[in-house]
């Protein structure tokens, strides 16, 4: 009985360690003066419908993107405290709305400037602002005004305009929205907007300070009220009676708000930010500056808050400028298993993930977790030698571990010890490099080290070594080794690769076709469900092959994606195939016509990815190796979370480095730049972006860390100018500027006009000239006439004269470079004893030229022999042997699995066609005929 208390006490402490660490973590990324920000000081922050996010400091209204910050300057105030902004809204037909210590203020978003707005009657401190659809409610420091269609009406809490209680600080409607709440410097009041009726309630009488309400929010049926010198106070709407809530170590209420359900947002001037629980009155999170923490908040001294619609922390200090969380959608996650396990920050090598037990690899040593009986253990040096760790592996109930430069142990998960593989080179396993270990399908496990490769059998102990003294294992380090579908191997070294055939138990290297990259330092090679290979190299892009290698193509993944940037593949239960590379993530689907790319935004933690280390679990989870954790991802939330993306908006559109709003630009404002933002707010180094100009770029380009695009020296047209995350068609904007031409269509018309009428002018001067002339021509013109139909008449007549001109061409041709009989008689010899024992002709290249080099004679002598003396064209010479090739190789059983195009290669032709037309012209049959004239048959694509 009490071993079972104990245990369901610790049970209890796990899931309350659990939802305390499970819960969303927030990294601050701090906006200062050199970031944009016009003043350090921010006391306002809202976010308007569109996305933008705006800042009040103490001089001028900022504007932010994500990336970039605008100012919109107040002008014609001199006194820099009355700039100081208090409030920022934004009504239903988006206006926004600006309250500072001078009045109210409106945002011309056609002219983009602050307009002041009704200063005759509003020339005082505007101190809150709300909105309700088109109605404005502003609490000034004389009383509360009320925009309504039109018309502003003045309510005062006091008949005394001067009175304390007509100093209103901030606002807020009840539920049905009848009765507006007035939090003043004496006390709480409530407006009804059905009779005009006014109440008001004093937390304490005659303590001034103590009832100094500097703002208020609602949850149901209580107020929360912000004091400057008493914390927060409760007002309970029902009963009509205040209470204090936590203390929260700071009385000095700067700002409050709320979800309007469950929490109160809390922001102290010393004691920074306090989530409070409605429902349990007890403070959930708090964010304080502390000096270690870079990724906290900069300042414990807060003006403003805002947490927005996505759960993004907004913070205004008071001269420490903005902090923000970075926003993280949530797809992806890092696998943690709290409290006594976190893969943040770890740099993940590999890992084995067998459900609720998993083994982890990384440059900091090596982590065992059994989340079935709640066990961690990690293992560093001295207990491993070395604490990278390349390769892990799960084979007879253990876990065999490949480390650089500390050999290859062997973790026992019942009693979690770890001892070095026995077998073998004693001095490669106890200090050598283990690159891979992979078990095949007979019950071997396949090392791949620094000295070769082994097979071991656990069972019956026994170990084999393959090396290149004694098969044909290329030399170098084995970097893969993986087992096809078929039961075949693959093994990848460092300068090339081999096939293990289990039939004849051998490593081959000789039966790559030419074209393949069994040559090329491969690292990782993956099989899809529809048996395609992928290898991914060192250097160059992704290559597929089929298992038995009659097709094998260079895959295209992204038009700009690095070609050696590429680290590991896998592919999801839907069909798509993922690719992680050193610089993001991918999903690709038919050949690269649907794609998506995944950055910080989507929850990942850094763009690296290591090597191989990409899994599918039975749940259709993805797992990846990440330099900074490792991550997984359910890819049928994919769709999910892409479709909820913002549409991009462009933020500028500039024309020789000036804002323009009109859509056409005069000829020589023709170097445009596009601004664009889709409000992400998460790391601006993460953003990622993909953009066309229609009538200049062909393809998608792509643009990383940036959030606008420049043109120069455009020519006059049309030009749509589009933007999207890339592969999502929903969030893209468009935008269509033309370029007038520098003399407009009129102009044009006109020119052309004067350009006809001086042609036709001119013909007509020319035509009077020659008809003066054509009388005295017209002798000489028909005796001429007359002696070109005579000569014609001799050449029809006389057939042999156009022979006897094209003979003399020839002669003309060869005079300088005759050879005699006997010359052409040893130069027939000496090229038909190179081409057949050399096999020039296998080159589709091969030119007149390098076959004369070979011969060491000039092109000419070697024109001479095959047309003058052979009587044959210099292809129908060469092609003639590669039909012969051709012939042989059909008869040949090891050439049976080819096509005819990959024969056709193979002899030396360079397409389908030229080969088809030269094999009719020397046999007089096709291909497929002959082949079925000798019993044999043609194997098509």
């Amino acid at each position: 009985m009490r071993s079972t208390i104990k245990y369901l006490i610790f049970l209890i402490i796990c899931l309350v360690c659990s939802i305390n660490i499970q819960a969303q973590s927030y990294t601050f990324r701090n906006l200062v003066m050199s970031d944009g920000l016009s003043g350090l000081l921010v006391n306002a922050i809202y976010k308007d419908s569109e996305g933008f996010v705006w800042l009040g400091t103490d001089n001028c209204l900022d504007r932010f993107d994500g990336v970039k910050i605008r100012h919109f300057e107040f002008r014609s105030i001199e006194s820099g405290m009355k700039k100081r902004v208090n409030c920022i809204v934004e009504t239903d037909n988006n206006q926004l709305w600006v309250g500072n210590g001078v009045g109210l203020w409106r945002l011309n978003r056609t002219g983009v400037q602050l307009e002041r707005i009704v200063p005759e009657k509003i020339d005082f401190s505007v101190n809150a602002l709300l909105a309700d659809k088109d109605i404005l409610y502003i609490g000034t420091e004389k009383g509360l005004f009320i925009q309504k269609d039109g018309q502003l009406q003045q309510i005062l809490t006091d008949r005394n305009m001067l009175a304390a209680c007509n100093r209103i600080m901030d606002l807020c409607l009840n539920e049905d929205k009848t009765v507006l709440w007035l939090a003043t410097v004496k006390g709480v009041f409530a407006y009804s907007l059905r009779d005009g009726k006014m109440a008001s309630w004093h937390f304490r009488e005659n303590v001034p300070e103590a009832d100094y309400f500097r703002c208020i929010t609602r949850i149901g049926d209580t107020l929360y009220l912000g004091t400057m010198s008493q914390g927060v106070v409760r007002f309970d709407i029902g009963k009509k009676t205040f209470s204090h809530t936590v203390s929260l170590g700071c009385d000095v209420i700067s700002d409050i708000s709320s979800d309007g359900k469950e929490t109160v947002y809390i922001a102290t001037d010393g004691n920074g930010v306090h989530f409070l629980s409605h429902k349990e009155q007890q403070v959930m999170r708090r964010f304080y500056h502390d000096v270690n923490d870079k990724e906290g908040i900069h300042s414990n001294s807060i003006y403003s808050l805002l947490v927005d619609d996505r759960g993004a922390v907004w913070v205004g200090h008071f001269q420490a400028g903005l902090d923000y969380s970075l926003y993280q959608n949530g797809l992806f996650r890092t696998y943690a298993y709290p409290p006594q396990f976190n893969s943040t920050n770890l740099s993940i090598r590999s890992f084995v993930n067998r459900g609720k037990e998993k083994v982890i690899g990384s440059r900091d040593g090596l982590f065992y977790i059994n989340e079935s009986i709640g066990v961690v253990k990690s293992f560093v040096k001295p207990v491993l030698t070395s604490d990278l760790i390349l390769t892990t592996c799960f084979y007879q109930g253990e876990y065999y571990i490949g480390t650089y430069g500390g050999g290859m142990m062997v973790l026992n998960p019942e009693t979690l010890s770890l001892n070095y593989f026995a077998q073998g080179d004693t001095e490669l396993f106890q200090r050598g490099h283990v690159f891979c270990v992979k078990p095949d399908t007979k019950g071997n496990l396949w090392i791949g080290t620094s000295q070769g490769l082994y097979s071991y059998n656990g069972r019956t102990k026994q170990i084999k070594h393959f090396s290149s003294a004694n098969s044909q294992l290329p030399e170098g380090n084995v970097y893969e080794v993986n087992f096809d579908s078929t039961g075949k191997g693959w093994i990848a070294t460092e300068t090339g690769m081999c096939i293990y055939d289990p039939a004849s138990q051998s490593l081959r290297s000789n039966v790559f076709p030419e074209g393949f990259v069994h040559r090329d330092k491969v690292r990782t090679i993956y099989e899809d469900a529809e048996h395609n290979l992928y290898f991914i190299r060192e250097k160059g892009s992704l290559f597929t092959s089929t298992l038995t290698m009659d097709r094998f193509w260079n895959r295209s993944i992204f038009s700009t994606l690095p070609d050696n940037s590429l680290m590991s593949v896998i592919e999801d239960n839907q069909g798509w195939l993922w690719v992680a590379c050193n610089d993001g993530l991918l999903r690709i689907k038919e050949e690269g016509e649907e794609y998506d790319a995944f950055t910080f935004n989507d929850g990942v933690p850094g763009p690296t990815f290591t090597n191989g280390a990409a899994y599918k679990d039975e749940k259709g989870l993805l797992w990846f190796g990440n330099t900074k954790g490792l991550i997984y991802v359910d890819p049928k939330r994919v769709d999910e979370v892409r479709g909820k993306v913002r549409p991009i908006v462009f933020t500028d559109i500039l024309a020789n480095g000036v804002p323009f709003t009109s859509s056409s630009l005069k000829y020589n404002q023709n170097n445009l730049t596009f601004c664009f933002t889709d409000f992400a707010y998460g790391l601006p180094s993460a953003l990622l972006y993909e953009y066309r100009l229609e009538g200049v770029d062909k393809d998608w380009k792509l643009l990383a860390a940036q959030n606008e695009v420049s043109y120069y020296g455009l020519s006059s047209g049309t030009y749509t100018f589009r933007v999207r995350l890339p592969g999502n068609e929903q969030s893209e904007a468009i935008c269509q500027v033309t370029v007038r031409p520098m003399i407009p269509w009129w102009g044009w018309v006109l020119s052309i006009l004067l350009i006809v009428g001086i042609i036709a002018f001119i013909r007509y001067y020319v035509w009077k000239r020659m008809r003066r002339l054509l009388a005295s021509s017209v002798s000489s013109i028909s005796a001429s006439t007359e002696e070109e139909i005579q000569q014609r008449e001799q050449t029809v007549e006389h057939p042999e004269v156009i022979s006897e001109q094209q003979s003399s061409a020839v002669e003309e041709k060869y005079k300088t470079n005759r050879l005699t009989e006997e010359e052409c008689k040893e130069l027939h010899k000496k090229l038909v004893a190179y081409v057949e024992k050399e096999k020039p002709y296998i080159n589709p290249d091969l030119k007149m030229g390098d076959l004369a080099s070979a011969l060491d004679t000039s092109s000419h002598s070697l024109s001479y022999l095959l047309n003058q003396y052979l009587n044959q064209s210099y292809y129908d010479f060469i092609n003639e042997y590669r039909v012969t090739q051709f012939k042989k190789m059909v008869a040949d059983s090891q050439y049976s699995r080819y096509t005819l195009t990959a024969l056709a290669e193979l002899c030396g032709f360079s397409s389908r066609a030229s080969f088809f037309r030269s094999f009719k012209k020397s046999t007089g049959v096709t291909p497929n005929e002959y082949i079925r004239s000798i019993g044999g048959i043609a194997k098509e694509e």
